[in-house]
């Protein structure tokens, strides 16, 4: 119990510090907005004119997934961050296992994304995508998945950084290329072949890809906007998921015993 106790209160902690900041709240929810409306509308009247799919429709997926997917890695990544500062290194020094500390911020970071998933919805329907109630109730499972497996995801990055400078070097590095290599904005099913092995070791492709399954099942678009059947896609996110947390975990815990 008190392990479970502390869990969730570094969770609580997270979620509260994330209401009390406005500007993460506001580009939360800006930076999605311009990709679906600005990005996604331009697409669809220009080239999405020719598809078999609605391309707004698809955008919208895969910024929805995406956006959960970063937020969870970088609220994961504030570690660093919050082993710097002043005031948290409290959670640092106090008697709590760091496997504690860990999962208190998964949870956190996962709850935190899944309010943003409220938000990008909304503007998914104010805008005009494609959607209906049973379709938002069918991947709900898929947007804690996605939640969950970036918070894995920063696990892994944060176990090999060693400073605040040099996660906000690296970081973005990893990360921005998987927004092209993953089918974001675009399908990859035509990719060249460098760019397809680029986009098969991508984590971002198979959960983006795995929410569009879920999405579009049943629908005759589905062959048009996914690369891999459902079953595969979430195999290999939860293979993933399960790699990056125990090793992710097990290095940071190794890491801050020899500090």
């Amino acid at each position: 119990m008190k392990f479970i106790s502390s869990i969730l209160t570094i969770a609580y902690r997270d979620i509260i510090k994330f209401f009390r900041d406005t500007g993460r709240i506001a580009a939360t929810f800006i930076f999605p907005a311009i990709f679906i409306v600005i990005l996604g509308k331009s697409l669809q009247t220009g080239v999405g004119q020719g598809l078999k799919f609605d391309l707004l429709t698809f955008t919208f997926t895969g910024v929805l997934a995406q956006t959960l997917f970063q937020s969870a890695a970088s609220g994961v990544i504030s570690l660093i961050e919050d082993r710097e500062n002043d005031f948290s290194q409290e959670i640092f020094v106090s008697p709590i296992s760091r496997y504690v500390i860990v999962f208190g911020k998964i949870l956190g970071e996962s709850i935190i994304a899944l309010f943003q998933a409220i938000g990008i919805i909304i503007i998914g329907l104010l805008i005009g995508a494609g959607m209906t109630l049973a379709q938002v109730v069918s991947i709900i499972p898929i947007l804690l998945l996605a939640c969950l497996f970036g918070a894995s995801f920063g696990i892994i990055v944060l176990s090999n950084l060693s400073s605040q400078r040099a996660a906000n070097q690296i970081f973005p590095f990893i990360l921005f290329p998987q927004f092209f290599l993953a089918g974001i904005f675009s399908p990859i099913n035509n990719l060249p072949w460098y760019l397809d092995v680029l986009s098969k070791i991508a984590p971002l492709t198979y959960i983006i890809d795995l929410l569009r399954g879920v999405y579009y099942a049943g629908s005759s678009e589905l062959s048009y906007v996914t690369i891999h059947p459902i079953w595969l896609d979430l195999l290999i996110v939860s293979v993933m998921l399960t790699i990056f947390i125990v090793i992710g975990t097990w290095l940071f815990v190794r890491n801050e015993k020899n500090r």
